[in-house]
């Protein structure tokens, strides 16, 4: 392999000027530079990173770990942390466990493995053992850390789902459903029991389906097995949009109008909710900015200071974004937005 010395010998300069091109290009004569990265580009040179860190200390790495990347919501998480990284010179890994505990666990034993300076976690469980033994910092993503163990930055779950389903009650309608996604994340475990605060207080009827995944195929069976019903809901909150997307399909094949016979909300509000067939109501999440916030935190908890922040709970307040799918019975605004 090229060295930085083969470099520095071919360019006629001394290794520190070779570092400085690569680290700190801007202390460096603009003519140095210019010879040193056309040497760089003719011998194919690549800085050995894991040196480089073994002389730093620590990484310019910092992790991804998120539940599902084909959820449009998860892209905007991402989009946020690197906002932030960027700015601070860091590079994010994107990492996708697809909803499986033992591929988070894989991920989680490879990033300890590797010394990245940090993980942003969206935890499937919260078996995060292998980077408390590595001393690997982290921060959970919409999901709240227990007290004093960890960062956290999330919205607050049973209140989004007490915005959805008191909006549903407001529409006049008193045969819901509530489709849920696996019992075992705690995002979808406090929707339901914001659903259940709400109708505590009335005498509205309730069916609870619950799906395997959080995603468009389980929708599209959770609307089958409503359409089998026979006293079918008029309106279904699904816990996340790309279920409720599903839901919107399965009517739409079978002729159901929406929300004329079947009243739809979902969660996350991510872009695709705006642009369905059926303009779809959803409680909205600030994706982009829980990310960019759980970065901001990491970087200033991984910053090399004797003392460290206290570990911070981030809580976002969800918003009730309605849309054509929900229209109101009772002369309601069709497309406004309330908070929790």
């Amino acid at each position: 392999m090229v060295g930085i010395k083969d470099v520095a010998q071919r360019a006629g300069v001394s290794i520190g000027t070779v570092s400085n091109v690569v680290n700190r290009p801007h202390v460096v004569s603009p003519a140095t530079r210019t010879r040193v990265l056309s040497v760089i580009e003719e011998l194919g040179y690549v800085r050995d990173e894991s040196a480089r860190q073994l002389r730093a200390g620590h990484s310019r790495m910092m992790a991804l770990l998120v539940l599902d990347l084909g959820n449009p919501f998860f892209v905007d998480v991402a989009r946020g942390a690197e906002e932030a990284a960027h700015r601070e010179g860091l590079h994010v890994m994107i990492c996708n466990s697809g909803q499986r505990v033992d591929l988070e666990a894989s991920y989680l034993a490879m990033l300890a493995e590797q010394r990245v300076r940090g993980v942003l976690l969206s935890p499937v469980d919260t078996a995060v053992e292998p980077l408390r033994r590595s001393r690997i910092p982290y921060v959970l993503v919409d999901r709240r850390a227990p007290v004093g163990q960890a960062s956290s930055v999330s919205v607050d779950d049973v209140a989004g789902g007490a915005l959805a389903m008191r909006h549903l009650l407001e529409s006049g309608h008193t045969r819901l459903a509530f489709v849920n996604g696996p019992a075992v994340l705690t995002q979808c475990a406090d929707r339901a029991v914001g659903v259940r605060q709400v109708l505590s207080e009335s005498a509205a009827r309730l069916d609870v389906l619950e799906t395997s995944a959080l995603d468009v195929a389980s929708g599209r069976d959770a609307g089958s097995r409503l359409l089998g019903m026979s006293a079918r809901p008029t309106a279904v909150f699904c816990a996340n949009d790309l279920l409720a997307l599903g839901v919107l399909q399965a009517m739409v094949s079978a002729d159901v109008k929406v929300p004329e016979e079947m009243a739809i909300v979902g969660y996350d509000d991510i872009e695709f909710a705006a642009a369905a067939a059926v303009p779809l109501s959803s409680v909205r999440q600030p994706a982009k900015r829980l990310g960019r916030v759980a970065a901001e935190i990491l970087i200033a908890e991984t910053s090399g200071d004797e003392d460290p922040p206290e570990h911070q709970a981030v809580v976002f307040k969800p918003e009730l974004v309605v849309r054509d799918s929900t229209r109101a019975r009772r002369g309601n605004d069709a497309r406004a937005t309330y908070s929790s």
